[in-house]
């Protein structure tokens, strides 16, 4: 007999598990065609949609995904759950969760109240009941703040991470960019440059640069070098300055192993930043990065929906009390998320299951230049993550990352989400702004050149 089933014009629809039940409600992405989990068509999704609409929300503690023996990540989910928080919506199913979720009495600090209770499995689960609309609703009810130099996602702020990448890591360019990026007020999430040659002398001689620009200028934001945890670890042991640890995680223990980390590892790089002591206002010192597709292209999805497993991720992250998350929606290619609708759908899923589950989350609104995808669908995407109150974005000079290859947010495009949205920069950082007569006061840029920034610029010239 199969354990789930919907009816629809006197077919029936049946699913022998959950994990097939969830892959199957899934809306449609060409990663779960790939891996062969998708439904076979729009009728069966509708059905398994209305299946799991009845699926009780205690089921997913007493049914693993990923078995518990097998997994580290299944056991940090289980053994971590708070069933007191759970207590308030234990009684609820899947759909009558996405009405409580929608429900104007469930406020900010009910659903803070409840995020612990909720396992990714729920919030997949529900966010595949949802339209974009209610996604953007609950997400916008979501608030996470978090602090280090200064304090990033309090309501009415967007935040920007400063993406000055180089394809050789030259000093000059990195430079120039983040010139660039402070003078158009992005920057106040992290300063954080992926690095062309990634071994530990650049990884610390990359660090010593961004440390003596935050320095010279007072700037109240955080650096990075997005780097391997154990480039980072041993620059620490070196004495470099590092603000925050950078790691890419996934949803599984094999995709997580496929990345070079486990659990243990992420506990160490914490521990290691958090005895440097450089946060000023806070100590969370950890900057994780996720994606949808990323354990199905290493091979380690066990099966799941590549959304369940990009959830699952979340629990990684949560566990390590992060300072920034984000998911770099559209990174992996159109082999996982086809075109800008499908790129859309995702982005918008990861920023409220992460909510939902306590995450402080940005997006990385990006597309590769081989998916059927335009600057135009970023713009839908910016403006909705932007209505649903998230964290931070990126800020590419020309939206055009010269290093990666990949299309992104750009330092006018958070001004336009900025203005259009009634937003401002972390509160820390737009007093800086103001100080430094970027901006008039009102967040507003000032025409003139920055009086400090004029012989940086001179000296950029030369």
């Amino acid at each position: 007999m199969p354990r789930f089933s919907h009816t629809i014009d006197s077919h029936t629809y049946a699913f022998a598990s959950l994990k097939g039940l969830l892959a199957k409600a899934t809306p449609l992405r060409s990663g779960d065609v790939l891996a062969g989990v998708a439904a076979a068509s729009a009728r069966e999704r509708v059905a398994a949609q209305l299946a799991l609409a009845d699926v009780p929300l205690p089921l997913f503690l007493s049914e693993a995904l990923v078995p518990y023996e097998d997994d580290e990540v299944t056991r940090l989910i289980m053994d971590g759950h708070d069933r007191s928080a759970f207590a308030p919506i234990a009684h609820l199913c899947v759909g009558d969760f996405r009405d409580w979720l929608l429900d104007d009495a469930t406020d900010t600090q009910t659903l803070s109240q409840v995020a612990a209770g909720i396992t990714p499995e729920m919030a997949a689960a529900v966010s595949k009941i949802m339209r974009l609309q209610d996604l953007v609703l609950v997400a916008r009810k979501c608030r996470v703040v978090t602090a280090f130099r200064n304090t990033l996602g309090l309501e009415s702020c967007m935040s920007t991470r400063l993406q000055p990448n180089h394809p050789t890591d030259d000093a000059t360019g990195i430079a120039a960019s983040i010139l660039d990026g402070l003078l158009l007020g992005s920057g106040d999430a992290v300063i954080g440059i992926n690095p062309a040659t990634d071994n530990v002398a650049q990884v610390v001689s990359l660090l010593h640069l961004l440390d003596a620009v935050i320095d010279q200028y007072q700037i109240p934001t955080q650096s990075c070098v997005l780097t391997h945890i154990t480039n980072t670890i041993e620059a620490i042991r070196r004495g470099a300055p590092v603000d925050l640890v950078f790691q890419s995680v996934a949803g599984t223990q094999a995709a997580n192993r496929s990345f070079g980390i486990d659990l243990s590892l992420l506990a160490e790089g914490q521990a290691a930043a958090l005895s440097l002591g450089r946060g000023t206002v806070g100590n969370n010192v950890m900057y994780f990065e996720t994606g949808q597709g990323s354990a199905l292209s290493a091979g380690a999805h066990h099966g799941m929906d590549q959304q369940t497993c990009e959830a699952r991720a979340y629990a990684v992250a949560r566990a390590y009390q992060p300072l920034l998350v984000n998911s770099v929606v559209g990174f992996i290619g159109p082999e996982y998320l086809y075109d800008g609708k499908q790129i859309m759908r995702a982005g918008l899923e990861d920023h409220f299951c992460a909510k939902l589950l306590g995450l402080p989350m940005g997006c990385d609104v990006c597309y590769t230049n081989h998916a059927e995808a335009d600057q135009d669908d970023m713009d839908a995407l910016l403006t909705m993550l932007g209505v649903a109150g998230c964290n931070f974005i990126m800020g590419v000079p020309g939206a055009d990352d010269i290093m990666l290859g990949y299309q992104s947010t750009s330092f006018h495009d958070a001004l336009y989400a900025r203005r259009v949205l009634g937003l401002r920069p972390a509160p820390e950082f737009a007093a800086w702004l103001a100080r430094m007569r970027i901006t008039d006061g009102q967040d507003r840029l000032s025409e003139a050149l920055a009086p400090a920034f004029q012989a940086a610029l001179l000296r950029l010239d030369d």
